[in-house]
């Protein structure tokens, strides 16, 4: 049987790599394809210490912000997109729309990683949300650019915020990436722009981690991240964890 394939929608250059960057690792090394599409590098709202440098314009900094990105999603092993659609706020408009169900259309992905649907302390994040919600049910109808194959309806993840209780998050699931969590820390120590943030998301990768063993996870779990379904789960039976 095949490993299912990701598709991980992220606002920003460096979004993913926080919230998700370690289960896109796992998927990836057990054999899955992780396809990234990164609507915009944050260039405004998400550079501040490159904007302090001497000689900074929004064209270096979205350079910048590229090559961080490319390199983070290059250790992860994922295919990046990069849309550049601008940031504080996000431009969205129905060519947009199209793209994304071009993406989803050829990807055909069994998973689909994204923000959640409430951050009132990033817009964009929202806007990401409502972008990739909406192209997954604009892909499934079938007057929609009709000469390619529509998909079914794979489920949609939302990965944790950055104040998970301001935006209502309530995790579903936590996934152990313990075995590549070295492969995550590489990753966000590519996104130099913003180094402020590697030492909170190892803290929250820790934090997840005894709340995963909490939950029934395995004893062995060190670190981990939280998801949130935003769909209900099908299937032949409840879901079920394995004992301890």
């Amino acid at each position: 049987m095949a490993e299912p394939t990701l598709l991980v929608v992220s606002a920003h250059a460096a979004d993913f790599v926080w919230r998700c960057g370690g289960t896109m690792a796992l998927y990836r090394q057990r054999g899955s394809r992780v396809r990234l599409l990164v609507l915009s590098y944050g260039e405004r709202g998400e550079s501040a210490e490159q904007w302090k440098m001497p000689g900074a314009t929004l064209e270096k900094v979205k350079a910048n912000r590229h090559q961080e990105s490319a390199a983070a999603a290059a250790v992860i092993g994922a295919d990046v997109r990069f849309f550049d659609l601008g940031d504080y706020p996000m431009h969205i408009d129905d060519g947009v729309i199209e793209e994304l169900v071009r993406e989803f259309r050829a990807v055909r992905p069994d998973i689909v990683l994204t923000h959640s649907a409430k951050d009132p302390y990033n817009m964009d994040h929202e806007t990401a949300a409502e972008v990739t919600l909406k192209a997954r049910v604009v892909a499934q109808a079938l007057g929609m650019l009709p000469d390619i194959p529509i998909i079914g309806a794979p489920p949609v993840y939302a990965f944790e915020p950055h104040q998970s209780e301001t935006c209502g998050f309530k995790p579903s699931f936590y996934v152990d990436i313990t075995e590549v969590f070295p492969i995550k820390k590489k990753a966000m120590e590519c996104m130099a722009t913003q180094q402020y943030l590697w030492e909170y998301y190892e803290h929250v990768a820790r934090r997840r981690g005894v709340l995963a063993v909490r939950n029934g996870g395995a004893k062995s779990t060190r670190y981990a991240e939280a998801f949130e379904s935003y769909y209900p789960w099908a299937g032949p039976a409840l879901p079920t964890v394995a004992a301890p």
